[in-house]
Formats: structure tokens, sequence, C-alpha cells
């Protein structure tokens, strides 16, 4: 186990007050659209599931790390995660990982059907980049700071990062790929979003090129411990904690870390990862203590 830089901080307490943040202005999003139709309800439905909000809460902490304010940030925030599950509605589809539960719950085509799954992680993509572009939420001091992250985000999700990731996931069922392969395969998949989320955050917050950069640097290393210990919980998690099966990866003979690398070496390469993401924060002060026991909980999560 590595020893947590960060171990006073309260990082039980600061995911609860962030994610509340977080779910209070979705819910306000949705609750204001024009109806409550069955789209919204299906978008609803998979927005408010029980995610652990690390993408949103990542561009919070990025902001405070450089000065920011949470709130400021909470727009860019919520449209991450907008984004985000929409990816997974479409994930869970048949035709992509056949997935009946997502964080414990019936999948978005399970719980309504597969025309409503496939509309409803449409109307979030295009939502999300609404909020993006909402003109009451940009002025003279921040719009060109807008366009930049509406950008990364939408280079970030599209054809060049979690598209293109998920499609090398498709093709590659069935094919022992390399360790190259499969980091290549998962920056686009997974990690390429995760820094789009940090860089967001840094951004918005007013910080400094340096900072940025050593920013991502974090998040990439974040972004593939991540998924180096989603593949460990997809062999040694409980399904019950974690709302979803075990084995799948094994099943669709799926190329994963553990595979490849064997289950210790993966441990071990995930705290590495963490190790360099903590050391490219050194510079920071303690508003950065919230991304470095982050850190420490990605590689010790359950879920």
């Amino acid at each position: 186990m590595i020893k947590n830089p960060a171990s006073s901080f309260d990082l039980n307490s600061y995911l609860i007050l962030k994610r509340n943040k977080v779910n209070a202005f979705i819910n306000e999003i949705l609750n204001n659209a024009a109806n409550s139709s069955r789209i919204v309800q299906a978008m609803h439905y998979s927005l408010m599931a029980g995610g652990k909000r690390v993408r949103p809460i990542l561009c919070i902490a990025a902001s405070e790390a450089v000065g920011g304010n949470a709130d400021d940030v909470l727009p860019a925030a919520c449209a991450l995660e907008m984004v985000h599950t929409y990816s997974l509605i479409h994930d869970d589809l048949p035709a992509m990982d056949n997935d009946d539960l997502r964080r414990g719950k019936p999948t978005c085509h399970k719980a309504f059907d597969e025309a409503t799954a496939i509309l409803a992680g449409d109307a979030l993509l295009t939502l999300a980049f609404r909020i993006l572009s909402s003109i009451n939420l940009i002025n003279e001091n921040n719009s060109s700071n807008r366009l930049r992250i509406i950008d990364k985000i939408s280079f970030a999700a599209g054809h060049n990062g979690m598209i293109e990731g998920q499609m090398r996931d498709i093709a590659s069922e069935g094919t022992l790929l390399s360790l190259k392969e499969l980091e290549d395969m998962h920056s686009l998949k997974t990690g390429a979003l995760i820094e789009a989320s940090i860089f967001s955050g840094a951004l918005l917050g007013g910080g400094s090129p340096k900072q940025i950069d050593q920013l991502e640097i974090y998040a990439k290393n974040i972004g593939l411990a991540f998924q180096v210990t989603d593949d460990i919980l997809n062999i040694e998690g409980d399904p019950a904690v974690m709302g979803k099966a075990a084995g799948t990866d094994n099943a669709r003979g799926k190329s994963t870390y553990p595979s490849i690398m064997g289950l210790n070496k993966s441990k071990e390469f995930a705290k590495k990862l963490v190790h360099n993401a903590l050391q490219a924060l050194d510079d920071f002060d303690n508003n950065s203590d919230s991304l470095r026991a982050i850190g420490y909980y990605i590689i010790e999560r359950k879920k």
C-alpha cells in the first residue's frame, strides 16, 4: 500500500459535498426542461443512478488546486458528467457491451428500451454542449477559455478520443493486445475525458500554463490508474458492492492489465501510476490535497 500524502484530508466529506453540488445542479437543469417526457425521464434515470461523479469532482478539485472557486466551474463539471453518462448508456447497449446492470440498477435500455436509451444518450451529449456554450455563463473575460474547453471536451469525447477507444475495445475482443496497445486504447477510452476534466477545471480556475501542464501529467496517470483498477475489480470485485457483474472482461475475451501483466503486477502498476500523479503535484500547496486524496482513493476503491 502506498502512503496517502493527504491522510489528514477528509476525502469522504469532500466527495459528499461535491456530489451534492453536482446532483443539485443536474436536477435543476432537468427540472427546468420544457417537459417531463419519456426522454427526459430516461436522461434523469441514468444521470441520477448513483455515479461516483469522478469527472466533475476532478474538474472542481483542479480548479480549487489553482485557487479557483467550485461554483464557477460547476456548469462545466456537470456537462462533463453528462458526456460520461451518455457514453455509459451507449456502452451498455446490446450492440456494444450488452450489460443489464449499471450502478446496481437496470441499464437504461433495460429500464426503458433500446431506442429510448440511444436517444437519451444523444440528448445528454447535446445538452452538455448547450451548457458549455450557454450565453449566461459566458462573459468577455472567459469566452476564449470556454471555447478552449469546448474544443478540449469535444476532442476527448469524439473520434480522436473516447469513441476511438471504444471502437478499439470492440474490435480487439478475442485478441491479445500488447501492453502498449492496451494503454493507448484506455488513454483514449477512459483517460481522454478525465484529462479534459482536469484541464477544464484548471483553466476556468485561472491556472498558469505551468500549473495546467503539471495537472495534465497528474490526469494522464490518474486516468490510466483508474482503468487498471477497473480491470482488477472486474476480477476480484464484489458485484454487490460494484453494482455490476464481475468476470465480464474474461467472458468477452477482452485484453486487460491482469490478463497481460498478472493481477499482482497490475496492482503494483496502479500504485506506480498514482505515485507519478502525486509527484506532479509537488509544487502545489494544500489546496490540491483533494487531488492527492483522490489519487489514493482511485486504487483503494471497491467499485
